[in-house]
C-alpha cells in the first residue's frame, strides 16, 4: 500500500501536483509549528489535497508578515498520509528543474542531498524546513534536526517550489504568503 501511495502521491509538497491537477485548499485546524529557537510568527497556512486525498497541512512562518529570502523563514508540512522519502526527493528536484533553478550539475548534487535528507514519512509526521539567508537550509523531522545544507542557492531553489509565482499550486502559495 505504501508503494502505491508513494507512486501516486509524489512529493514533499506542491511538487506532487501535476499541472492541471485539482488542488483544494482549506484552513488547517492547527497550524503546523516551526522548531523551537526561531523567532517566527505564522504568515499563512493551507491544506493540500490531490484529487480529494488530503496530502498535508502547510504553514509558512517568518519574522513578520512579509516573506523574502533576505530574512529567515520556515515552511512546515504536517503529513496526512505516508510517503516515500526517495520519491519526495526525486519530485522535488524535478520541480526545481522545471522552475529553471541551478545548473544541471547543481541539481544532481542537490538531488543526492535531498535523497539523504528526506525520510519516509508517516501520517502525523511534521517536516520543517528553515531558510537561513546567505547560508542555506535546515531540515527537521518532528522537531529533531535531520540535516543542514549550507548552500544558499539550494535553499532558494528548494523554497521556490512553494513560493515562486510559477509554482504548480498557486492557490497554496497564495494561502502560505497570506494573499488568500
Amino acid at each position: 500500500m505504501r508503494t502505491v501511495l508513494s507512486v501516486v502521491l509524489f512529493a514533499l509538497a506542491a511538487v506532487t501536483a501535476p499541472a492541471g491537477a485539482v488542488t483544494e485548499l482549506a484552513r488547517a485546524p492547527k497550524t503546523p509549528a516551526p522548531p523551537a529557537g526561531y523567532a517566527l510568527q505564522p504568515v499563512g497556512q493551507g491544506t493540500l489535497t490531490w484529487f480529494g486525498l488530503h496530502i498535508y497541512d502547510a504553514a509558512l512562518w517568518a519574522p513578520n508578515e512579509a516573506v523574502d529570502f533576505e530574512r529567515p523563514f520556515a515552511l512546515v508540512l504536517r503529513y496526512a498520509r505516508s510517503l516515500d522519502g526517495a520519491s519526495v526527493a526525486a519530485r522535488s528536484i524535478e520541480e526545481i528543474e522545471r522552475l529553471g533553478a541551478g545548473s544541471a550539475a547543481q541539481r544532481v548534487a542537490w538531488g543526492a542531498l535531498l535523497r539523504s535528507t528526506v525520510p519516509d514519512v508517516e501520517a502525523g509526521d511534521q517536516i520543517a524546513a528553515v531558510h537561513r539567508p546567505g547560508w542555506g537550509a535546515r531540515f527537521y523531522l518532528n522537531g529533531r534536526l535531520l540535516a543542514e545544507i549550507a548552500d544558499p542557492a539550494f535553499s532558494r531553489a528548494f523554497f521556490s517550489i512553494w513560493l515562486d509565482p510559477r509554482t504548480r499550486v498557486p492557490e497554496l502559495r497564495a494561502a502560505l504568503i497570506g494573499a488568500h
